[in-house]
């Protein structure tokens, strides 16, 4: 478990040292991930260890969340202050997700040739 471990913040390092390095737009975490990718895919004997490792620390991952709900008591009058700004940015957000979603959908089932039939 340790190795799988250090390997996975090993990939978070490097991909944090390339942004960083090479003043890419694209987060580090990002492209530590892409290298931990390409290691699971060109080495699946690490990829069989790594697993048990990966269903821990998917089995505990609502513990991450607890930081974000910390910060959000610590701040409660921050939000409640803002609160029609918060709740008029989260609705259009919502909304637009939506419609982009919807847009992307009738756009690759005009692409394929999908038809309403």
């Amino acid at each position: 478990m340790i190795h799988t471990l250090l390997v996975l913040l090993a990939c978070q390092l490097a991909g944090e040292a390339a942004a960083r390095l090479l003043g890419l737009a694209v987060p580090g975490p990002v492209i530590g991930m892409l290298l931990m990718l390409g290691i699971l895919v060109a080495l699946p004997r690490f990829a069989a260890l790594a697993r048990p490792t990966a269903e821990g620390i998917l089995a505990n991952l609502s513990l991450l969340f607890v930081p974000a709900g910390v910060g959000v008591v610590g701040h409660i009058s921050t939000l409640g202050t803002q609160a029609v700004a918060l709740l008029v940015a989260l609705v259009v957000s919502t909304v637009l997700a939506i419609a982009a979603g919807a847009g992307a959908f009738v756009l690759v089932a005009r692409l394929t040739g999908a038809g309403d039939d």
